[in-house]
């Protein structure tokens, strides 16, 4: 019987030349990279010493605007702290009070939650005059007053009176969903003097700001959100535009990975459009621009709004009952249901026993492996069957070493079908876990129970961990050097080089050696989890450890390769009852060959 000895010596020659290779190609386009990261560097600093000078777009567009002339109110909850400022009459700051941002330079989430300040938000209503001139709510000086939790911002503009009033519950003992709302009021009198329009043009300038560790997983998670046809439909937009003209908007936000800023209109947006840009370095992670029209009757703007600045907990936007749930992307589908009907709760189950989050996470991988147990045992017998018929498939290709490539495939498959070994059963597991890979893929960086949860030397699952920091950047690996996804990739390595001793090598020349491909694979594994979740790397890294156990336990312990031996003998005895797949498998290769004898047959008549 053939053993598995795992990598011979041209295997290893193979793969460390390799990485030689993988690594080299890394290290000559380092220079490169480093000198355009410098150039880009330069580049924002000047951009931001520009934007220094012009902190909103309307001071450029009305002049008359001094310094003196701006005024700030102020509102706050248990969960909001809100700042209004009279230019524009908006909403100027918007500080989360539960939570924390990340701070870069200390490497803590110390900071205070900023969602909206320093200009990073701007909105206002446009229309036109009957002169056809146009005015913007944007450019407008509001007086504020606030009595309460009411804060009203009243301008002035030609005999018009523009009012915003914004209301704020301030109630302690108010349900949590209430407290991330406030009530946004748009009344006007005196506007039909000036405008004969019919509508007015809501324009809203958001620019996302830092706040997590991992800048590209957060980037990648920032986008456009909202809801239609009274809140049945959801959908995102994370491309460069938007164009939703024939929908009525129920509500428009921005999404970022663990909150969001949402503006909803009781009678709706219509002709939404918007664009999106990304920005690489610095404060600010994208730019956003959107555009819609909400109607005005008898050429008065009287419309009621809602804002919402919240975090994405799942619990909270479900309690909304405005479809705002589907802001967290927990996967479509069968994937967001595993997600909301399983992982979550589960892990919420775990947690209540007083665990931390890494133990927790340790808990709920043991739990899927369990679940998973049954069909890993099959995956490993079948594994096990291949080994003990390998010297039958071994003499087939020898046999056929010169022979048609068909009847070769012909032949060995008859062996597989004698010894009752499906081949296609092995498929199973990987099938399996390609959904459930998915969604611990999604939930990992969007569950806010995990951000800002430590585990040994990661100091938040949700973002990477970066205790081995590199002096210089690398290509697709970052400035860092993930413990938790380097420890991953070992084990993956370890499982394939276990797992891989029954693959054939290839029997025809300039075919790929597979072993080879699937020992690359743990390499490029740990380009993608490098920068990703360390709690995603950490469920990988025990899930595999546990593969490891698994296989050593079924080899040495449950399954006997003496029993199977016997009992893949007694097959051969029993008479074969061909199924569907085998069936149609055997008549596309007999056509083929029949096919290919064909084309040998006029060949041989034209010479």
């Amino acid at each position: 019987m053939q053993q598995n000895n795992g990598l011979d010596k041209s295997q290893i020659i193979s793969f460390a030349v390799l990485c030689v290779i993988l690594f080299g190609f890394m290290f000559y386009f380092q220079n490169k990279q480093s000198k355009e990261d410098q150039m880009k560097a330069e580049q924002q600093k000047t951009e931001q010493v520009k934007n220094a000078v012009k902190p909103t777009q309307a001071n450029n567009i009305n002049p008359n605007v001094t310094p003196n002339a701006i005024q700030t109110a102020s509102l706050a909850n248990n969960a909001l702290k809100l700042e209004f400022n009279s230019l524009g009459g908006q909403v100027s700051k918007v500080e989360l009070v539960k939570y924390k941002a990340y701070d870069h330079k200390t490497d803590q989430a110390d900071l205070p939650l900023y969602l909206i300040t320093k200009n990073n938000s701007n909105y206002g209503f446009q229309f036109k005059d009957k002169t056809g001139k146009i005015i913007n709510t944007k450019d407008l000086v509001f007086a504020p007053a606030v009595n309460g939790n009411v804060a009203t911002l009243t301008a002035d503009y030609n005999g018009a009176t523009i009012q915003f009033v914004y209301t704020l519950n301030n109630n302690p003992k108010a349900e949590l969903k209430d407290q991330y709302a406030v009530d946004f009021k748009v009344r006007t009198q005196g506007l039909s003097k000036i405008t004969a329009d019919n509508k007015a043009d809501f324009i809203w300038d958001y620019n996302v700001r830092n706040l997590e560790k991992g800048r590209a997983q957060e980037q990648s998670h920032s986008e456009f959100s909202y809801a239609f046809n009274n809140y049945k439909d959801y959908d995102y937009d994370g491309r460069t535009t938007m164009d939703e003209e024939k929908e009525t908007l129920n509500w428009i936000g921005v999404k970022q990975q663990f909150f969001a800023s949402v503006i909803e209109s009781k009678t709706g947006f219509t002709q939404s459009k918007g664009n999106q840009e990304a920005v690489e370095e610095g404060e600010y992670l994208k730019k956003l621009n959107y555009e819609g029209f909400v109607p005005m009757a008898g050429s008065e703007l009287n419309q009621d709004f809602t804002w919402y600045f919240m975090p994405l907990d799942l619990p909270l936007l479900k309690s909304y009952d405005k479809n705002f749930d589907e802001i967290l992307p927990l996967g479509w589908a069968f994937i967001g249901w595993m997600n909301r009907g399983f992982f979550i709760p589960i892990y919420n189950f775990i947690a209540s026993w007083g665990l931390t989050a890494g133990w927790a996470i340790f808990l709920l991988t043991i739990l899927v492996k369990l679940i998973l147990s049954p069909i890993m045992y099959k995956q490993h017998k079948l594994s096990a069957m291949m080994r003990v018929i390998r010297p039958e498939i071994d003499e087939v290709n020898a046999k056929f070493k010169d022979a048609d490539a068909m009847k070769k495939q012909q032949a060995t498959m008859e062996v597989y079908r004698k010894a009752g070994v499906n081949q296609m059963a092995g498929c199973l597991p990987a099938l399996v876990q390609i959904p459930i890979f998915y969604a611990l893929f999604r939930f990992f960086p969007n569950f806010i129970d995990l951000r800002g949860q430590g585990f040994w030397f990661a100091k938040d699952l949700t973002a990477y961990d970066d205790l081995i920091k590199l002096p210089f950047k690398v290509p697709f690996l970052g400035d860092h050097l993930s413990i938790f996804a380097l420890a991953c990739t070992i084990v993956i390595l370890i499982y394939t080089i276990m797992t891989s001793g029954n693959m054939q090598q290839p029997q025809q020349e300039g075919m790929p050696n597979m072993k080879v491909l699937m020992y690359i694979f743990p390499i490029t594994f740990l380009f993608f989890l490098n920068t990703s979740a360390s709690g995603l790397s950490w469920y990988y890294f025990v899930s595999n450890a546990i593969n490891i156990l698994i296989i050593l336990v079924i080899k040495y312990v449950i399954l006997d390769e003496k029993k199977i031996h016997a009992q893949i003998q007694a097959n051969k005895e029993k008479p074969k009852t061909e199924g569907k797949f085998q069936k149609k498998m055997r008549e596309m290769m007999e056509k083929a060959q029949q096919q290919q004898t064909y084309q040998e047959q006029q060949k041989n008549k034209k010479k």
